[in-house]
């Protein structure tokens, strides 16, 4: 193909997409869904916005998250298209639109450690997901979170027809293994969600009007109109079998090394936990605990080390429990060495368990504890989801956090393991 096919060939496809609400699937929803997983912001928030497009998050987290938004795109019409918006919005000051390639972010508008927030949605395969953790990373200011969209098999048998469709273009995986691919790369998993059909209308409903007002004898379009109808009919025909998954990340908190606790670590957890409490009883808890089998779970009681070869300064454990007849985990105890305490080995510690329970594929974590700190992991009062304990306790201090919400959440009363003492 001659560099004049190939611009002629862009042109068309782009003509198609012009003036289209969305280039991907998405929804306002969702958007505000991924914001809100992101936590506390700063009052004036910084964004990054990866292959905006014409923008449709960016003027979102410009007006209701107060940020300042710095969007970026290589295809200038798009970036022309975001900044009328802006200006009619009264928004253009929250808005700096730059034309640059997502794989080469250099030079005075992408500092390290500049970005409150680095947003891609619908954007991140054009460089590979692993790339785009691996090279992003470095853009986010301290407790800072990465926002990312990628395609993702939702079978585990997706037929020939599918995979010889996308395979042109890239190559897919489970959620699962994005998931794994993000806490190898260094990350927290805040929250991943699938989207939901009506994204995909969103997208390709303006996009078949489009297709079915073009006009086939322009230069190119007989071409472009013909991968646009094959994309639609591979949604239509295949949609079950893949989807675009959310990922809301933050990189692990670089003071402290996270890991499973291991048989040698038992006495010094035993000594965590009992300094940390003003009784023994915890530290009781996890050794009735490390004997039930019904209970434990080798590998989902967390030890934070302050550096590699460290000392524990934090513990956090997560093992069975039920839902009426439903499998669950209750997180419980977590506990830092008083030295230790208000530095973030909690939260490092947390977080890694948490981590962990995604990975194993465990759907739904329950934790009785204090309502001002749990929440910043993404807990809620149980109560919403038709979760009680067997006993009295504040609402707001029985919390449930779902971390695979592909199934239902479970309603009824929690049965915690015999050590509890409930």
């Amino acid at each position: 193909m001659t560099d004049n096919d190939h611009a002629v060939r862009s042109e068309a496809f782009f003509s198609l997409h012009h003036n289209l609400p969305r280039q991907s699937p998405g929804s306002d929803a969702t958007t505000r869904w991924l914001l809100g997983l992101t936590g506390p912001l700063p009052r004036r928030p910084r964004v990054l916005d990866l292959g905006c497009g014409p923008g449709r998050a960016a003027l979102l987290l410009a007006a209701e998250a107060g940020a300042e938004v710095t969007a970026v795109d290589l295809h200038e019409p798009f970036l022309d298209e975001l900044r009328e918006a802006a200006e009619a919005r009264g928004l253009g000051d929250r808005i700096n639109t730059v034309r640059a390639d997502m794989a080469e972010l250099s030079g005075p508008d992408f500092p390290d450690g500049s970005f409150d927030l680095v947003w891609a949605e619908g954007s991140a395969y054009i460089i590979g997901f692993d790339t785009a953790l691996r090279d992003w990373k470095r853009l986010l200011a301290p407790g800072g979170s990465l926002v990312v969209s990628e395609c993702v098999w939702t079978t585990d048998a997706p037929t020939d027809e599918a995979r010889a469709f996308w395979e042109q273009e890239t190559s897919l995986r489970p959620v699962s293994a994005n998931t794994a691919a993000a806490v190898a790369a260094g990350y927290h998993v805040l929250g991943v969600r699938v989207q939901p059909d009506s994204d995909w209308d969103e997208y390709y409903v303006p996009l078949a009007e489009r297709v079915e007002a073009a006009d086939a004898s322009a230069p190119g379009m007989e071409r472009a109109l013909a991968a646009s109808r094959a994309e639609l009919a591979m949604r239509r025909d295949h949609g079950t079998e893949y989807g675009y998954a959310c990922y809301v990340l933050r990189p692990a908190d670089p003071r402290w090394t996270t890991r499973p606790e291991t048989a040698a670590d038992i006495e010094a957890v035993r000594a965590v936990n009992a300094a940390a409490f003003p009784t023994p009883d915890e530290a009781a808890l996890v050794d009735a605990l490390r004997s039930d089998p019904a209970a434990w779970l080798p590998g989902l009681g967390y030890v934070a080390l302050d550096g590699p070869d460290g000392d524990i300064a934090a513990y956090a454990l997560l093992t069975r429990c039920r839902v009426g007849d439903a499998s669950a985990l209750t997180l419980a105890p977590v506990a830092a060495a008083p030295d230790r305490q208000r530095q973030g080995a909690g939260q490092a510690v947390v977080r890694a368990a948490l981590d962990a329970a995604r990975l194993r594929g465990e759907p739904l974590v329950l934790v009785l504890g204090h309502p001002e700190y749990y929440p910043k992991f993404g807990f809620v009062p149980a109560s919403r989801y038709g979760i009680r304990p067997g006993f009295d306790v504040p609402d707001e201090a029985m919390m449930a956090l779902v971390l695979d919400d592909s199934v239902p959440v479970p309603q009824g009363t929690i049965r915690y393991p015999a050590a509890f003492g409930v």
